[in-house]
């Protein structure tokens, strides 16, 4: 975006609100959809198998989609309205491979007591402003490294599963590998309805689960423990701040939008708080997702495409009243499938994050221990290897650079 097109967007979404109806078009309503339905298909699985790990039934399953959808759907629908400028969130997808990972066999109690912890963090790092600063003490690289390797098991098995329904996975790694070629916005999308169209055609779909039902709130009374702060609380909150709201905040500046930024993420954290005892672990600033909203296919006018944003708000909120619908859908289909598009659907992040760990000579060391510490699966008092991993980078950054004079 050229620096006049950045002034334009500057000074017009400072005028006086104007009518959203009047803005409202059918290409920002489109661009709304998209923008829910790519970061919903492409994820979804992703949250629903961490509540499964945590040992949630499918009522909090359920619980779980409404407290998230409701989330996304209020920190989308009021900055975007307040500031006249599109303001996408998401759920934390590396978050929840982490959960997946750190939060086995943490009681499901504990595990809502470190989201508290996390969000009362986020809502601090945000409204104070020291998202920045705290930030830039920890090295984007073992950010990174540590976030690839919670991911790597997910792209490991989307490929082992070949071993027990190879015409499934092929499919959907080849339908992947067309749209990526041809559609590359849609490519997880075409995967996903490729493997539900096998797996109804295989008869592996368990259909008779599925029902229309509005999704119920269920309160989980949370409990604090040192090994879920620690395992959970302290690596959710890295994960969530390094890998989500810092590539968000970076899409909103490209895009040419004087987000409030520390705001914005302070009330994700607030959001986060009010409705972690029903499930929603983290919101953050969206990235990939957001671009759809703050595009030229939202509408040629950078001051109406707001709108999409508002529309992407409420789709989240009504996939949130319907959460237990949600859940129904993804028990109905088969662990190969859901296996094979979480994989799919992290391949772009799982590299991302390897070449930013891996960028910097200097770190690289201690990104790579950090990367296979985190792989490993490494559980030491009863703390996850997202943690142990980010210490053994830590440690092995000071080690090589201590009082090390650079070139």
């Amino acid at each position: 975006m050229t620096r006049e097109t950045v002034s334009n967007v500057s000074s017009t979404a400072t005028k006086p609100p104007r009518s959203l109806l009047r803005d409202a078009s059918v290409p920002a309503i489109v661009a709304g959809f998209v923008t829910v339905l790519v970061g919903f298909s492409s994820s979804a699985v992703i949250v629903f198998q961490a509540a499964q790990a945590l040992g949630a039934d499918e009522a909090q399953i359920g619980s779980w989609m409404w407290a998230l959808g409701i989330g996304m759907g209020l920190t989308c629908i009021v900055p975007s309205l307040r500031w006249r400028m599109p303001v996408v969130t998401a759920w934390s997808t590396p978050g929840a491979a982490m959960l997946i990972t750190s939060g086995a066999g943490v009681p499901i109690e504990q595990a809502i007591g470190a989201f508290i912890v996390c969000a009362v963090l986020m809502a601090i790092s945000g409204f104070s402003g020291w998202f920045e600063r705290a930030m830039n003490r920890l090295p984007v690289a073992l950010a990174a490294a540590m976030l690839a390797g919670v991911l790597l098991r997910f792209g490991i098995a989307a490929f082992a599963s070949m071993q027990s329904r190879f015409v499934l996975v092929a499919g959907m790694f080849a339908a992947w590998l067309l749209a990526r070629r041809l559609a590359p916005r849609y490519a997880v999308v075409v995967a996903l309805v490729v493997g539900m169209a096998l797996a109804a055609l295989g008869g592996d779909l368990r259909v008779e689960a599925l029902r229309l039902e509005l999704a119920v709130p269920v309160w989980t009374t949370p409990s604090l423990s040192l090994a879920a702060l620690v395992g959970i609380a302290l690596p959710l909150y890295v994960v969530t701040m390094a890998s989500q709201n810092m590539p968000g905040v970076a899409v909103i500046r490209a895009s040419g939008y004087p987000v409030p930024v520390s705001p914005v993420i302070g009330w994700t954290g607030v959001a986060t708080l009010l409705l972690a005892p029903f499930g929603a672990y983290a919101l953050n600033l969206a990235a990939i997702t957001a671009a759809i909203s703050m595009g030229p296919e939202a509408h040629e006018d950078p001051a109406r495409r707001y709108v999409a944003a508002v529309v992407a708000g409420v789709f989240y909120i009504l996939i949130g009243l319907f959460g237990a619908t949600v859940a129904a859908v993804f028990a109905a289909l088969p662990q190969e499938l859901i296996l094979a598009i979480a994989g799919i659907a992290l391949l772009g992040t799982i590299g991302n994050g390897l070449v930013a760990a891996l960028a910097d000579e200097r770190q690289r060391e201690p990104a790579l221990v950090t990367f296979l510490v985190t792989a490993s699966g490494l559980t030491l008092a009863g703390v996850g290897s997202a943690f142990w991993g980010l210490v053994g980078g830590v440690l092995t950054l000071l080690v090589l650079n201590w009082r090390k004079r650079g070139p």
